[in-house]
Formats: C-alpha cells, sequence, structure tokens
C-alpha cells in the first residue's frame, strides 16, 4: 500500500518524464502538504518547487483567473509572486484611534503602552521581552496572504524554551499539545540549522533540523527532527527580519517562533481584532505598528 506521499512523488515523477522540465509549480490542496513537500527535491528529478501561499482551494481559483487572462485573453505573462504580503495595512493613526476606544480596557488591564518611532529600537525591545519568555503579538503592514503568519500577523515566543507548548496552549491557543509550532529563520542562516537550505518563504515545507541544533530548538522541534520553517529575507520583510536579527543578537539564535494571530478564529487582520485578542488572552505584549503594549508584572 503506498503512502499519500509516494503516490505524490510516482506522479511528479511521471510528469517529469513526461515534460523533461526542470521547474516545478504546485497548488490545490494537496500542495499544502508540508512534510512531503519538503521532500520532492530528494524524490524527484527537478530542480525547483514553487509554492504559493494561498495554495488551497484558493489554488483553484487563481489557477482559473490565470488561465481566462493568458489563454483565453491572450495576455502576456508578468506578475511574479514574490511577497504574501498582499493584504490590508493600517496607519499609526487608525490604530492610535483604535487604541483610544479601547483606552478604559487596556487600563483595567493594567497595560502600558509606549510609542516607539525608530524601528530598530522597537525590535530591540520587542527581542528582549520574547528572551525573557514572553509570548509576544506581532501586528504590521500588509496581512500576508494565504493560511500561514509569516510575521506581520503572528505570535512570536523564544524558540529555546522547552514549555513553550504548554505556556501558549495555556496562554492563548488552547489546543491539542501535538501540534508543532513553526522556525521564522535567517534565510542565509538556514544551511546551518536545517539539513535542506532550498528557500521557503511561504511557510509550506518541512526540513530536517541537523541532529546537533535540535537541541537548541525544542519549542519548534517536531519528534522526527524535522521543522516546517520559513525561511525570512531582508528585501521581502525587513522588519521581520530586523525582529530576528535583533534576537539573534541577544541570544546566538536567528530563529523565532512563529505561529498565527488568533485563538481558535482566523487570523486577525485589523487592529481591533488584535486587540480583542490580546485583551481576552493571557498574551504579554503587543507590538502594534509603532506601539509596544504591555502587561505590566
Amino acid at each position: 500500500m503506498l503512502f499519500r506521499s509516494e503516490v505524490l512523488f510516482h506522479i511528479l515523477n511521471r510528469v517529469h518524464e513526461e515534460t523533461k522540465l526542470a521547474n516545478l509549480i504546485l497548488s490545490g490542496g494537496c500542495a499544502m502538504n508540508s512534510l512531503a513537500n519538503g521532500k520532492i527535491l530528494d524524490s524527484t528529478p527537478f530542480d525547483e518547487v514553487f509554492i504559493q501561499p494561498a495554495a488551497g482551494d484558493a489554488g483553484g481559483a487563481v489557477g482559473a483567473a490565470y488561465y481566462v487572462w493568458n489563454h483565453i485573453l491572450g495576455n502576456k505573462r508578468d506578475y511574479v509572486m514574490k511577497s504574501p504580503y498582499l493584504g490590508p495595512e493600517f496607519s499609526e493613526k487608525e490604530i492610535s484611534e483604535q487604541l483610544s476606544v479601547n483606552s478604559e480596557q487596556l487600563e483595567k488591564e493594567n497595560c502600558s503602552i509606549e510609542q516607539i518611532l525608530d524601528k530598530e529600537q522597537l525590535c530591540k525591545k520587542t527581542a528582549e521581552c520574547i528572551s525573557e519568555g514572553k509570548v509576544v503579538g506581532w501586528f504590521q503592514g500588509r496581512m500576508e496572504w494565504g493560511a500561514r503568519a509569516l510575521g506581520n500577523r503572528s505570535i512570536i515566543c523564544d524558540p529555546r524554551r522547552h514549555d513553550i507548548k504548554d505556556i501558549m496552549n495555556l496562554k492563548i491557543k488552547r489546543r491539542e499539545s501535538f501540534r508543532p509550532f513553526a522556525p521564522s529563520i535567517h534565510m542565509e542562516a538556514t544551511p546551518e540549522y536545517f539539513e535542506t537550505s532550498y528557500p521557503d518563504p511561504f511557510m509550506l515545507k518541512v526540513y530536517k533540523i541537523k541532529p546537533e541544533k535540535r537541541k537548541l530548538l525544542p519549542a519548534v522541534t517536531h519528534i522526527d527532527g524535522t521543522g516546517r520553517l520559513q525561511t525570512v529575507s531582508r528585501k521581502n520583510n525587513e522588519l521581520y527580519w530586523m525582529l530576528i536579527d535583533e534576537f539573534r543578537k541577544i541570544t546566538g539564535i536567528p530563529i523565532l517562533l512563529n505561529t498565527s494571530f488568533n485563538e481558535n478564529e482566523p487570523i486577525v487582520c485589523r487592529p481591533q481584532e488584535a486587540l480583542n485578542c490580546f485583551l481576552r488572552t493571557k498574551m504579554d505584549v503587543l507590538v502594534l505598528g509603532s506601539y509596544l503594549i504591555k502587561r505590566r508584572d
């Protein structure tokens, strides 16, 4: 009996045999199987693999739209999806207005609010909170498109902590303890920590973490020694890259634990949704644009 991944590799090998092409693009629900995706390069002759960040049912819709645009209407191919940050963003004014609306509740929760306009200082102070074991909601820029939180609507924690799953489930997620959290890593540091260094900015591939590094990253290492990584480049998400870099300066580890900013609901999109999630959970810190909101001890 063949496992699902073996069936996938059989199909892909047949596709390569028929087409002789080196590049592979996948979409649709099967392309959300990150464990199988991470084995494609080793299990098939393909040299390049591209999977767009909304490769579920949305992938079929995008494919249908492009089929009409390119094949029926005869338009040239010109758009290249290099970034997942295609959703809405909100101004500092809009964020400030929401903080004013929620000021009474924030005061009741004994929260301090500090605006830090210098991005380096904002990342430094946030990284310090993460290194102290705090659970941080990180709300920045345009929302990610697709099922994964990729550093703009994320909850961030220290990947070195053995107890982080219990902390996260107690404070925020309230979900099954076996469900893993993902490592966001500097793209340039990937070969140092993972056996496969092929970049994956959309968090859709699982790779083996090097054995000597697994004990450093218990919170993001699966039981089989793998991790569903997100490679972060300075070019594609400078602020998130800077946050990881400030954490690296403190700990020596260029990796953060990343999970979606939600609590048994869709990922937050708007500032009010982020504040609602922060206020009804036991999240320690919320970084909302340039505002650093902390629950006082």
